[in-house]
């Protein structure tokens, strides 16, 4: 196949995460003589830049919902998280260019209150992908009103926090090709700390076993369909539910854990926004060799 070939002639030679991401593009728009040709020899920059310009593939298909209404009262800052300024833009800027980057996404819900989203229309003047939706009182709220405004055409919907934009291309494409293959996937990582279970929050009730925890994170895609099945569900029977693959775990089917990173963070606290920005500036050291 096309992946087969390009290992054959030039090795590994696009970096980690971006592999994945450049043949999905490479793949739905250029011969494997262009990847061959270009593979191996652009950097991080250079391929997020090449893909950006190229704009989204014909077989595009991928909605995004991109969750940006939170308020953020444990960054203790004088706005939310999401716009508070990281090496040198918001941080919605950053998760907002990171996903209208990706070719095989075909529209960007983005679930805005209404007084930020003059900040935020030149996005939709730029690019037609681009729409919003309002806030709810409940995260599963925001996500049923994103849904409500995603076009007929999408096979896959990626709900995303706005508050994580250190998520790799790679890991947003393997992502999405596991719920291609199941219906629905999440991003998550072993769980590394030792959690223990208190009653009264004062003295602990037992450990427990983190052998088989995972520390969930976003996006998780799912079907359109399964995520509209599943909030019928819940609204009829007046569930609360924390995530967006509860939803489909409520209608007792699988969701698909995909292996992330733990550098995907969701900037909760100031102590994250000092560790984002190091790790942000890591990358473009990196992408700039």
């Amino acid at each position: 196949n096309i992946m087969q070939q390009y290992y054959n002639t030039v090795g590994n030679g696009v970096i980690d995460s971006y592999l994945l991401a450049f043949y999905l593009f490479i793949s739905s728009q250029k011969s494997v003589a262009e990847l061959i040709r270009h593979g191996g020899r652009l950097s991080k920059l250079e391929l997020t830049t090449r893909m950006q310009a190229e704009g989204p593939a014909s077989g595009a298909d991928v909605a995004v919902i991109l969750l940006a209404g939170g308020t953020g009262s444990r960054m203790k800052a004088d706005r939310p998280k999401q716009f508070l300024g990281l090496r040198g833009k918001p941080v919605l800027d950053h998760t907002l260019e990171l996903f209208l980057g990706l070719p095989y996404v075909s529209q960007l819900v983005l679930v805005l209150a209404e007084q930020y989203r003059g900040e935020y229309q030149p996005y939709a003047d730029r690019d037609a992908r681009v729409v919003f939706a309002d806030p709810g009182k409940e995260r599963q709220d925001s996500v049923s009103n994103g849904l409500g405004a995603v076009g007929a055409g999408a096979a896959l919907v990626a709900v995303h926090d706005a508050a994580r934009p250190l998520v790799t291309p790679g890991n947003i494409a393997q992502v999405v090709a596991d719920a291609r293959a199941h219906g629905a996937a999440v991003l998550g990582v072993p769980m590394k700390a030792t959690v223990k279970e208190s009653a009264d929050g004062e003295f602990v009730l037992r450990t427990i076993p983190r052998a088989r925890l995972w520390e969930i994170q976003t996006p998780q895609v799912i079907k359109p369909d399964l995520l509209r099945e599943g909030f019928r569900k819940v609204e009829a029977e007046g569930l609360e539910v924390t995530d967006d693959v509860s939803i489909i775990e409520a209608l007792g089917l699988p969701v698909k854990i995909t292996m992330g990173e733990y550098t995907n963070l969701k900037l909760t606290t100031p102590d994250d926004m000092d560790v984002a920005e190091s790790i942000l500036q890591a990358r473009e050291a990196a992408a700039a060799k």
